[in-house]
């Protein structure tokens, strides 16, 4: 197995695209084509962190911050991100980091967290917006399952626990291929009607690549017809922060008791109680 094929396993749980502008959320040190031979998995990646993945002869560190937040411009060992990094590039150790993209995301860290505790129907606190695309295609009725097959599998119609999602009409789409036209349908310098199917659906912005590439391989058409829509809408799959409900109301002490025992905790830290009149 190589080093990317993790990172792309991850990237695919939490692309990179949900990451907040100020994270560096990537591969920071080593070769992607690099062959693994064994992965650390730390909070952050320190110089200890390094040594522990010497010792282990582990050559990729995934740390949730990142050790590199901005450029660096001189790597003379000064600090401990300096030094870290150093290391990591002496022994050819891969760091990745997986930060607010894997916080922003569903099945991410908060989710993670409200399991812990117990919280039901958990939905996200500050959902993020513009992050998705609209669809629109027209398609020959008779070829209609094999394309949406294709755009479905390249990340189109997903929408909260539903997938698949399309919407469809009917209508007659007209063409005439030029001399320089190898037509699928219909004969060249001749009007051709067609019944056509309109097809509308949603993806993530940053699969545009995937969907469209899908939908040129499997369309029938020599010349594809489709259009895009950046959308407005509050994403629900993907933001900051999760709220959820737990089984029954409980004080605000026995709740931070319960923070205590789930993560193992000695001390928490907490804001004043707010005292009800």
């Amino acid at each position: 197995m190589k080093v990317n094929e993790v990172i792309g396993a991850l990237n695919q749980w939490a692309p990179p695209a949900y990451q907040e502008s100020y994270d560096n959320a990537r591969l920071i040190t080593g070769h992607p084509d690099q062959d693994l031979t064994g992965i650390i998995i730390s909070l952050d990646c320190t110089e200890e962190v390094v040594q522990e993945a010497i010792d282990r002869k582990a050559n990729l560190i995934v740390a949730h911050h990142p050790i590199v937040f901005k450029g660096l411009k001189s790597f003379t060992g000064k600090n401990y991100v300096e030094r870290t990094v150093i290391k990591a590039i002496k022994h050819d150790i891969a760091i990745f980091s997986i930060h607010t993209n894997l916080d922003n995301v569903n099945t991410g860290v908060n989710r993670m967290i409200c399991d812990r505790i117990g919280l039901n129907h958990c939905q996200i606190l500050a959902p993020k917006s513009s992050t998705l695309t609209k669809l629109v295609t027209f398609v020959p009725a008779a070829q209609a399952d094999v394309v949406l097959d294709h755009l479905y599998q390249a990340g189109l119609g997903q929408i909260g626990n539903y997938d698949e999602c399309s919407f469809q009409t009917k209508g007659t789409g007209t063409f005439k291929p030029n001399d320089q036209a190898n037509p699928a349908i219909g004969q060249v310098n001749q009007r051709e009607s067609v019944e056509e199917l309109r097809i509308e659906g949603i993806f993530p912005t940053h699969r545009k690549g995937k969907v469209i590439a899908a939908l040129k391989k499997a369309h029938p058409y020599e010349e594809v017809a489709y259009y895009l829509t950046a959308l407005e809408n509050e994403n629900q799959e993907v933001g900051s922060g999760m709220i959820g409900e737990l089984d029954a109301p409980i004080a605000t002490e026995e709740f931070l008791k319960l923070l205590k025992t789930k993560f193992n905790l000695s001390v928490i830290r907490h804001t004043e109680f707010h005292k009800t009149q």
